[in-house]
């Protein structure tokens, strides 16, 4: 898509800090930096913020792989979109799509997870459009979602954005999200196929086996993070969450070597990262996300896990993207 767009590619790649035989390897993680450095220094590069917010290029250049193949055999969209959001982690471990319902259809919610650098917008901008035109391909048919948010700032020119999207749209949203009609969700998908979905399924969930997509471990992350905006989860209540028994979850982590409470540092350390990252999120409202029940506690966290305040590391976070250029 960057080298449609007119840029050099192997710069790029070399600047950012890609191995380029690693892109050739089935199964290769590029952490979640890395590719935020390489937007980056794309955006800069073409002098346009707007880049990759292009129909054209959203359905161009998008490849779902096995995913879509998945997708495409569901009896209709919203099957489609559910198995998106089942088997994302078979293209990305810090990309994730939830479906929300809502009483005109249902809200697909992107987030992100992993990385110290904030997100370019760019990046989130062309991912849901890439969505929609998959939505698009599917279904054969002019889907045009009812709206679309964005947790950032609106730009000083949203013509492109409404040129892209087709929607109405709202920026300094609480998430990043499009709203999809339950009238598009019904849409029958033409390449139907109940039998090769479930090669597909099968496939996909060998290699989410693969990746370490479905150990207890990472499935109780999963539910920590639901969970921590409500406050501290307990392992009682995250292991009801899973649908198993408190001694069944303990002896499957023993098995894992890890404990509870580990997990539960590791998936607040990974979301501070990201939270502290966003301009938009004041320290106090970070602690309440992470589920703290007073700020104290999160500086103290703070200061275990990165060495310094948490105004501190946002501070040393936001000089990085200027760094980087």
């Amino acid at each position: 898509m960057f080298e449609a767009e007119g840029l050099a590619v192997a710069a790029l790649l070399r600047d950012a800090g890609f191995d380029p035989d690693s892109l050739q390897r089935q199964n290769t993680r590029i952490p979640v930096d890395e590719i935020t450095v390489l937007w980056q220094l794309a955006v800069a590069r073409a002098g346009r913020p707007t880049l990759g917010l292009e129909r054209e290029l959203a359905d161009t250049h998008s490849n779902t792989s096995t995913v879509g193949h998945a997708m495409a055999c569901s009896a209709d969209l919203r099957g489609g979109l559910e198995r998106l959001v089942r088997y994302m982690p078979v293209i990305s471990d810090c990309t994730a799509f939830s479906m929300q319902p809502d009483p005109r259809g249902c809200w697909l919610v992107m987030e992100h997870t992993g990385g110290r650098l904030p997100i370019p917008r760019q990046r989130l901008e062309h991912a849901l459009l890439t969505v929609l035109m998959q939505c698009r391909w599917l279904t054969r048919r002019a889907v045009e979602p009812l709206a679309i948010e964005f947790v950032y700032p609106p730009p000083a020119d949203d013509r492109p954005h409404r040129d892209a999207y087709g929607c109405a749209l709202r920026f300094n949203a609480s998430a990043n999200r499009m709203l999809v009609s339950s009238a598009c969700l019904a849409l029958p998908l033409p390449t139907h196929h109940p039998e090769l979905g479930r090669m597909h399924d099968a496939l996909l969930d060998a290699q989410l086996e693969q990746l370490g997509q479905t150990t207890t471990a990472t499935l109780v992350c999963a539910e920590i993070a639901r969970r921590l905006p409500h406050g501290e989860p307990r392992r009682q209540d995250v292991a009801a969450g899973l649908g198993l028994a408190d001694r069944t979850l303990q002896r499957r982590l023993q098995e894992e070597a890890v404990s509870f409470q580990s997990l539960l540092e590791r998936t607040r350390r990974e979301l501070a990262q990201q939270y502290l990252a966003e301009e938009r999120h004041s320290l106090a409202d970070v602690a309440d996300r992470l589920g703290f029940v007073d700020t104290s506690n999160f500086f103290l966290a703070c200061k275990r896990w990165f060495g310094v305040p948490p105004a501190q590391y946002r501070a040393r976070i936001w000089a990085a993207p200027a760094a980087a250029r």
